[in-house]
């Protein structure tokens, strides 16, 4: 599905080859997540799943792919129709996944798993299904792996990261706090005010040098962002390179503070500390859309109760400020 989603199939991956190193893993991915599939320590093979017109068309070129790669299991982590419907035309002996919707009646094992509920977090759904899988196979499932998940060379994010600060004059004692005010369109977030108010409220009480960050189709909000911040020590960062570029970016960062959006989950799967907004709608919960990175660098905020579109207006933005300031000095 989308980045977020995506991301947090890392530790499901990761548990997969730590189990049976000797199997060959194919990750079915749209186009967008491709550079991080390939990314991926765990992942030997992407294939893009290119949706295409009409329908007919579009399930018999998949089922196509999935039949020439000779696939002996598949563990579809997205429950979706026309891919399940692919994978049994493509005839996979073992299909697994979850048993919800039309999707699981294309499936031969499926495990019951209610996500609607949001009673875990979203990764921990993704790796059920590959213990699942394991145990199918009588075996044992292994320790999980833990985070960081996705890593780059300490060199380069320190060369990175001087070569930041000198490009943008910020001073050694600076730290770097990332803030992302985009969302995707995937979740509702925190407005440019409240975003602009925890900046200034955390530079009263923190020696910070904001980074704005911005995806494709993001520059206008980071730049209206900016404006709202006049006064308050911070740059404006495109990305333009890509999201394996993008994320190296993330690794630099002291603090990444965003919605529930695709580029907060890529530094949770850093490790890296985050601080996220999320709305109390029921299926898209702090808990449902937890982070990967480790319980003590995380923290997060959402309103009491859900109350619709409008739902995070009511999320104090000073007081969040506040607490994540002591949760800076922490980590």
């Amino acid at each position: 599905d989308k980045l977020g989603d995506f991301m947090l199939a890392w530790p499901a991956y990761a548990l997969l080859k730590q189990q049976y190193p000797d199997i060959s893993v194919i990750a079915l991915v749209p186009g967008y997540t491709a550079p991080m599939a390939e990314l991926c320590p765990w992942i030997d093979e992407v294939m893009i799943d290119e949706r295409r017109t009409p329908a007919v068309r579009d399930i018999a070129n998949l089922a196509g792919k999935i039949r020439k790669a000779r696939i002996d299991a598949s563990i579809s982590l997205f429950s979706e129709t026309r891919t399940a419907l692919s994978l049994w035309l493509a005839g996979v002996p073992m299909r697994f996944g979850p048993a919800t919707k039309l999707a699981q009646l294309f499936l031969n094992n499926r495990l019951l798993q209610k996500r609607s509920e949001s009673a875990k977090p979203e990764h921990e759904y993704n790796v059920d299904l590959v213990r699942f899988f394991i145990q199918r196979h009588d075996d044992t499932p292994a320790p999980l792996p833990g985070p960081p998940y996705l890593t780059f060379s300490q060199d380069s994010t320190r060369t990175l990261k001087q070569q930041y600060y000198q490009q943008h004059g910020i001073s050694s004692d600076c730290r770097l706090v990332f803030i992302h005010p985009g969302s995707g369109g995937s979740a509702i977030n925190l407005s440019l005010l409240q975003f602009a108010q925890v900046a200034r409220t955390l530079a009263q009480s923190s020696n910070t040098h904001f980074v704005i960050t911005a995806g494709p189709g993001e520059l206008e909000a980071a730049e209206a962002l900016s404006q709202l911040m006049a006064g308050v020590g911070h740059s404006i960062y495109h990305s333009t390179r890509g999201l394996v570029s993008f994320s190296e970016f993330i690794a630099i960062c002291d603090l990444f503070i965003s919605g529930s959006t695709g580029p907060l989950h890529i530094a949770g799967a850093l490790n890296a500390p985050t601080a996220a907004f999320y709305p109390a709608r029921k299926s898209a919960t702090a808990l449902r859309w937890q982070t990967l990175n480790e319980d003590g660098r995380r923290v997060v905020f959402s309103p009491e109760k859900y109350t619709g579109e409008d739902d995070m207006k009511t999320i104090d933005a000073e007081s969040c400020a506040v607490q994540i300031s002591a949760f800076l000095q922490q980590v």
